[in-house]
């Protein structure tokens, strides 16, 4: 067998895909990642967005890393183990941990490496993790790396959790170091992890907690500091990981905690240490986002009040919206090739959207993945109805 042959099998599929005029992915956009986005000559309703405080177009992050820019250059041009860590990085994770009220923060490249660098140093092969089955891909694949034994529980179903932490003590593995990592918002579905019962079951079985809040910071809670406050469990929260990707405007990574952890993460996490350090425009923007973003409380409200006319109205023309609880809504599809054909018709009504196929979700629960920002209008979150009505009945899914 040709190692090569997975690569053809694959092309035959998206050249079938790409011939039907509904290859769904690498649609290039020619303008910046606002509620309305420019593809070819089409301006699109763009509800495929993370950007969910509409940040990464405001004139103080632009100013910011312009700035940093115009003082630090385009790149570190080394880890930051060695060469690569700049005063910029060192302000940025000390606004994080003081945001978060943490005693320390590392700050990454990209998210994924964030989980990837974490995991896999801390993770050895007498210690045990437990998964949600529908933890993000750069948290199973940080556990790969790490060599421990992996224990994966029915998303969202406490129960099955604590069958499996149960059973560990059962069979003589009770004094072996246990950590349980969880994403607080999942990304494709828009559900909240049930922080309050993972916080009492990890103090039960002597566990510890790791929450991948990507989705949830600057979205959730009084303050903006995510799940966590939300429920308002931040002090049970062993280890917070956050990304600057969707509600901060640029790109990037961190986990925060107590120092001691912080400090050994940073001279052993390899993601890290044997990686560029992030940009310095990107760092300034963090910066300056954050400082929006607890500044501006009204976008989180904005942002809200959007989401709940959205879930409401798409719920109202009888869509299945899962379980939802946050901007993210699913619109459940059924087979993949109808979620790419969806797509397609949704881009020539003008609405951005992607879908969401196998093996991301079971087969035949295809979905279209929404998600909405503070700064998306009335008239273009109607526009939107109006599309996913006309679209949706005439392919009968609706």
């Amino acid at each position: 067998m040709d190692i090569f042959q997975k690569c053809r099998d694959s092309a035959s599929y998206y050249a079938q895909v790409r011939n039907e005029g509904i290859y769904p992915y690498y649609r290039t956009i020619s303008s910046g990642q606002d509620p309305v986005v420019t593809v070819g000559n089409d301006e699109l309703v763009m509800l495929g967005s993370n950007n969910y405080l509409g940040l990464t177009n405001h004139p103080e992050v632009k100013e910011a890393a312009t700035v940093a820019l115009a003082i630090y250059g385009t790149g570190c041009a080394g880890s930051r183990l060695l060469n690569g860590t700049l005063d910029l990085h060192l302000e940025l994770e000390g606004r994080l941990a003081a945001f978060l009220g943490r005693e320390d923060a590392l700050v990454f490249s990209t998210g994924f490496q964030a989980n990837l660098g974490v995991l896999s140093c801390l993770l050895g092969r007498s210690d045990m993790v437990f998964l949600d089955a529908l933890d993000h891909a750069s948290i199973i694949d940080g556990c790969r790396l790490g060599f421990a034994r992996r224990y994966k529980y029915r998303h969202n179903d406490m129960a099955d959790l604590e069958k499996r932490l149960e059973n560990t003590c059962n069979t003589g593995n009770d004094d072996k170091a246990k950590l349980i990592v969880v994403d607080g918002v999942f990304s494709m579905e828009g559900d909240l992890a049930d922080l309050p019962s993972l916080v009492r079951l990890k103090n039960q079985y002597g566990a510890r907690l790791m929450v991948d809040d990507a989705h949830g910071l600057g979205v959730f809670g009084t303050h903006g500091r995510g799940s966590a406050e939300h429920f308002g469990v931040e002090n049970e929260v062993d280890l917070l990981m956050g990304t600057f990707s969707k509600s901060l405007a640029t790109v990037g990574g961190f986990i925060c905690g107590d120092a001691v952890i912080i400090d050994y993460i940073r001279h052993e996490a390899r993601a890290a240490i044997f990686s560029a350090a992030p940009p310095p425009p990107s760092v300034a923007a963090a910066i300056k986002a954050l400082e929006i973003v607890e500044r501006e409380p009204e976008r989180r409200k904005q942002l809200w009040e959007n989401t709940e006319f959205m879930r409401r109205e798409l719920t109202g023309l009888g869509y299945d919206t899962g379980g939802s609880q946050s901007p993210v809504i699913p619109l459940v599809i059924g087979e993949d090739l109808d979620a790419f054909k969806m797509t397609a018709k949704l881009q020539q009504a003008g609405v951005f959207a992607n879908p969401v196929v196998s093996p991301a979700v079971p087969p035949g629960r295809s979905m279209m993945r929404t998600s909405y920002m503070a700064t998306h209008t009335m008239e273009q979150l109607e526009r939107s109805l109006e599309a996913f009505a006309s679209v949706g009945r005439e392919m009968g899914i609706i």
